[in-house]
């Protein structure tokens, strides 16, 4: 057939299955895994050679871990070290372990059962990062939360892969001894890569840039990616693994945007053909044999991974929606199902059928999360149709750019500014009083709950593009702002925060601009009372910028702790030693002398 008939069959199953199934609202990654189920061995037998398909496939992960890198910073890292390695020890620990126990009662011998249940543990990072990304969950505690454990799984494969020669039958002496020599080669390329990446990576993509030709730096970006995943897998490490190095290493560097549009393009294609691989990878013959086993495998793990990080979430804080989210968009099979079976097939561990099985099992636990989603918002929908009261008739309103969610002091000095500007918008308030009063002075305003998915749907809400959070109740706001990130993920939401910890709550759910009510007032409050206390008008107006800049880094740092008091006390005195710090330096440079010898004066410093 050739390989461009091979990639017209692949690009003409993708344009049919994933419209059809975002549709039927069961999302892209599903239409990708039923695509490459339809067109694979086990289907219309359209392209049988699914390995080296796989391969090649796997360039989506990498490049998706490498764009994941970019957004995460070197510090933001380090904050998420506790729910890294908190929450990913946990999860992996308690699910092998059922898993393992699992095997051991079916007659497995213990090596094979621990092993089994370990890559059994594993979820799959490219599925659950893309369904969290298609709902804009990503940002939310949650997301957060499923992207510390993800990453732990994949740290902890690197040294499942050095044992695997002790747990295979007949394993030698000298295999175990290359298995060590193999850990500190990966060890060694991860610190070379680390060390480069600070001292090369920046240099070389600046010369690149220089060049002002884009397409070359398309080149240098794919160059990047690929060279570091292929360093890393010469020394057996995750190629996806290094690719997030990398990303990680260029976070905060002047590339950080550039090199994210470069590949954006590449990883979502490439992403689609590995889920369609996935697809193409499950043995549907060996699931019509034993239907009963496999599915019942399949319920099982789900259940047994879904509860162990719903129980892990609530202890940890999480509300009960948040917790649940987490265990559904975790509770599949991982990616590295399909490299672990057949390595331990391929060394004795496991018998070849049985890791044929658990392949299958794996892969048919991923289509399962995309619909689980889909059932979760429908009992959603009708709880909150049984438990809201009875709706009134609903006005009918006309579609604005603008909607405004409480039209008190704050949504109505939005609301006179758009007005000035003659940019339409519509007033949503649940205070009768409130909407009368503001419809006398001839603005036009709706009674009810923002929070409601049929008022926002009344208010055109699918058809805006702008939506202002300025109600003042804090639950209101928070449950207004998860209906709307649910139903409506192409809303930009503009939110007012009673507080930093409101401001916090409305980050973990994703709201995208955030400002808190008496920042800004108390900010030109304060510099006129320095003013008044004898400070020159320049350094009161410095001294509260300096602040407002260090208070805009310390609320995006407290982000990750604000749920841990000592930690969050901790850092509030960290960044008020870090203000003080700026002033005394600041003082004691303006208290330096001139090139003549005399003191500098405020004349001198303007």
């Amino acid at each position: 057939m050739g390989l461009l008939g091979e990639a017209a069959i692949f690009l003409a199953a993708a344009v049919i299955a994933v419209p059809l199934f975002h549709r039927l609202r069961l999302g892209s990654v599903l239409g990708y895994l039923a695509a490459g189920m339809a067109i694979g061995p086990w289907g219309l037998r359209l392209i049988t050679d699914v390995d080296s398909i796989m391969q090649f496939a796997t360039l989506g992960v990498v490049m998706l871990l490498f764009v994941i890198g970019l957004e995460l910073q070197p510090s933001r890292l380090w904050v998420l070290r506790k729910s890294v390695f908190g929450y990913g020890t946990a999860q992996v620990a308690a699910t092998s372990a059922i898993a393992a126990a699992a095997g051991l009662a079916f007659g497995l011998p213990p090596g094979a059962a621990a092993f089994a249940g370990f890559a059994l543990a594993m979820s799959c990072t490219p599925l659950a990062l893309q369904l969290l990304a298609e709902r804009g969950e990503l940002p939310t505690r949650h997301g957060r939360s499923a992207f510390s454990i993800l990453l732990f799984q994949d740290l902890s494969v690197i040294p499942v892969l050095t044992v695997i020669p002790f747990l295979g039958a007949g394993a030698a002496v000298a295999s175990g001894a290359d298995a060590w020599l193999g850990a500190l080669t990966a060890i060694g390329v991860v610190a070379a890569v680390v060390i480069g990446g600070h001292t090369l990576l920046r240099p070389a993509l600046r010369l690149v840039a220089h060049t002002r030709i884009p397409e070359v730096f398309t080149a240098a970006t794919l160059l990047v990616i690929i060279g570091v995943a292929l360093l890393m897998a010469s020394a057996g490490v995750s190629m996806a693994l290094g690719a997030f190095i990398a990303g990680v290493l260029l976070s905060d560097s002047e590339f950080r945007h550039e090199l994210e549009a470069h590949i954006e393009p590449f990883k979502g294609l490439l992403l689609g053909l590995f889920f369609i691989s996935v697809g193409m990878f499950a043995d549907l013959g060996l699931l019509l044999e034993h239907p009963a086993e496999i599915l019942a495998a399949v319920a099982g793990l789900i259940v047994v991974k879904a509860a162990i990080l719903f129980l892990l979430a609530r202890r940890d804080g999480h509300g009960h929606g948040s917790a649940l989210d987490l265990g559904i968009v975790l509770s599949q099979g991982g990616e590295w199902a399909f490299v672990l079976f057949p390595l331990a097939a391929a060394n004795a561990i496991l018998d070849t059928r049985l890791a044929d099985a658990l392949v299958i099992v794996v892969t048919l636990s991923m289509t399962v999360t995309p619909v689980a989603f889909v059932i979760r918002d429908g009992v959603l929908a009708i709880r909150a149709r049984r438990q809201a009261p009875e709706p009134t008739e609903l006005p009918e309103m006309e579609t604005s750019p603008v909607i405004i969610a409480g039209f008190g002091r704050f949504g109505q000095i939005v609301g006179r500014i758009l007005r000035a500007r003659r940019i339409r918008f519509t007033a949503l308030d649940r205070n009768p009083e409130q909407v009368d009063t503001v419809r006398r002075f001839g603005t036009e305003a709706y009674l009810g709950d923002a929070s409601r998915l049929d008022l926002l749907r009344a208010a055109k809400a699918a058809d805006a593009k702008l939506f202002v959070i300025a109600i003042d109740d804090v639950e209101s706001s928070l449950q207004t702002a998860e209906t709307l990130r649910r139903h409506f993920p192409h809303l930009k939401i503009y939110a007012r925060a009673r507080n930093r910890f409101h401001a916090h709550r409305l980050m973990d759910i994703g709201v995208d601009y955030i400002v808190r009510e008496t920042l800004l007032s108390s900010l030109e409050l304060s510099e006129q009372l320095l003013c008044a206390t004898g400070l020159p008008a320049w350094d009161a107006k410095d001294t509260v910028a300096t602040f407002k800049r260090l208070d805009e880094r310390m609320l995006a740092r407290q982000h990750a702790v604000y749920h841990d008091e000592t930690r969050l006390i901790q850092s509030s005195k960290e960044a008020a030693r870090e203000l003080e710090g700026i002033f005394d330096a600041d003082a004691e440079s303006a208290a330096g002398t001139t090139s003549s010898g005399m003191p500098f004066t405020p004349d001198d410093i303007r």
